[in-house]
């Protein structure tokens, strides 16, 4: 083996900014020492990993083809490391989740880990579903947890917990005395959603299907405390996760509306890339986050048996 673990570091540093001075700036090297990394690492094996664009190094299908298998490799050897330096397995993390799983369920998911390995690092990206796939496509985390459902050749992409989406409005606004309503009044309904991209945009639409050219959006927001909030202010009706607006409906802050004759389920998911090296502290994160759903479908099953 003629390659360092140096000279892949600066070989992904250049792929994910582009520049070799930015590269280096991020190893804490000089640029000349990052450079002559690159160019060894080429000559040695007499290849060209970048194509140059103007001041920008951009990935040739080579350098896209060794790209994950460079990742997978210093993913093992970071393990490795840190078990030889604290004598544990688990490590740091770069967990990346969807606004509602980010906000309402992620930091007590994090909180589990860290409880367990109180000396490691977790750092949480919360952004919509498009984001988080790009991330996790890109090696900038180790794993995302969405709400959108997708599918993508170099992704793995698994079931984790079911979840409800809730039409829902101000006790003051004129909708809040329909309680259920029909597909007519669906479209006549002043809707504020999420924005295109989102995973609770994606069910929203899936559930609304043959009336999405009909519905009458007012705003679309990128937060959903945001349309909460515009919601509450009696600007219109909006729909988003139930375990977002469980105190809303308990304080009467915010009241449900049904259409049973939609399909308003769907289901959150952990993604990976296929070629990401699994680490035992990414195989315990994927345990806990099983037996969170465990414990959710046990509570759902009870109160289910306690109203029949």
């Amino acid at each position: 083996m003629h390659f360092t673990l140096r000279q892949l570091q600066v070989f992904l540093a250049t792929a994910k900014l582009e520049n070799i001075t930015r590269a280096a700036e991020s190893l804490s090297m000089s640029q000349s020492a990052a450079s002559s990394a690159l160019k060894e690492l080429e000559s040695q094996y007499d290849i060209q990993l970048f194509d140059r664009a103007g001041k920008r190094l951009k990935l040739n299908e080579l350098g896209r083809i060794l790209r994950p298998k460079a990742e997978a490799l210093l993913a093992q050897a970071q393990e490795m490391s840190t078990a030889l330096a604290r004598h544990q397995q688990p490590g740091a993390l770069k967990v990346g989740a969807t606004l509602t799983i980010g906000n309402y369920l992620a930091v007590g998911l994090m909180a589990k880990y860290m409880a367990e390995e109180p000396s490691v690092k977790v750092e949480l990206e919360v952004a919509n579903t498009k984001r988080i796939v790009e991330q996790v496509l890109h090696f900038e985390l180790d794993l995302g947890l969405i709400e959108g459902e997708l599918t993508h050749s170099d992704l793995e992409v698994v079931e984790w917990m079911d979840d409800d989406l809730v039409i829902f409005t101000s006790p003051k606004h004129p909708a809040a005395q329909l309680g259920t309503l029909t597909d007519e009044q669906l479209v006549n309904l002043p809707w504020i959603v999420r924005e295109t991209g989102s995973g609770t945009r994606q069910g929203f639409e899936r559930a609304m299907h043959g009336l999405l050219s009909e519905i009458n959006v007012v705003l679309e927001l990128q937060h959903t405390e945001a349309i909460k909030r515009a919601v509450e202010a009696g600007l219109g009706v909006g729909c988003l996760s139930e375990i977002t607006l469980r105190d809303a409906f308990r304080r009467g802050d915010l009241v449900p509306l049904s259409a049973p004759q939609r399909d308003w389920s769907r289901k959150f998911y952990w993604i990976l890339h296929k070629n990401k090296y699994r680490s035992a502290g990414v195989s315990r994160w994927l345990d806990i986050c099983r037996e969170y759903a465990a414990t959710q479908t046990k509570i759902a099953e009870s109160a289910l048996s306690s109203v029949e």
